[in-house]
């Protein structure tokens, strides 16, 4: 059996952190010592890990809830079920990827465009590219407007 803080230290976070999923309903304290400390089960050392290493996949916490579930209850359950759950991430994850893709297309652009010379920015096209590009995000205050100071 382990103590809050052991069990931190063995699954690399922190009490809090343990108390904050308990809080939540993914964890459980229900063993005690005599003197009132929260003891904690290899099974419980094995959930922690679970929900950490979920959390470095990048799944929500209700993600997370629902496959301790299937994890907890497999005869209840399906792989589908767990499938559905990772899928639903993987294609947040795609999204994602286009979206840093076009962005680092556009910061290329940007670097490209610049001849990064020592020379004053007055004509930064840097500057000017992205004083354009904000321009274009919302509505014109006049029909000529001034570089913002």
């Amino acid at each position: 059996m382990y103590k809050i803080g052991q069990l931190a230290q063995l699954a690399e976070v922190t009490p809090d952190t343990i108390r904050y999923y308990e809080k939540q309903g993914m964890m459980d304290h229900e063993i005690r010592s005599d003197s009132g400390y929260r003891l904690y089960s290899e099974n419980d050392l094995q959930r922690l890990c679970f929900i950490r290493y979920a959390k470095k996949m990048g799944f929500t916490l209700d993600a997370i809830s629902e496959l301790l579930s299937i994890r907890i209850d497999p005869a209840h359950h399906t792989c589908h079920e767990s499938k559905s759950i990772v899928d639903s991430r993987l294609a947040e994850v795609e999204q994602k990827l286009l979206e840093l893709e076009r962005m680092r297309d556009s910061l290329q652009r940007l670097s490209n465009a610049c001849c990064g010379s020592s020379h004053s920015s007055a004509s930064c096209s840097i500057l000017e590219a992205l004083e354009a590009g904000a321009g274009s995000a919302r509505q014109p205050l006049s029909t000529k407007s001034a570089p913002f100071k």
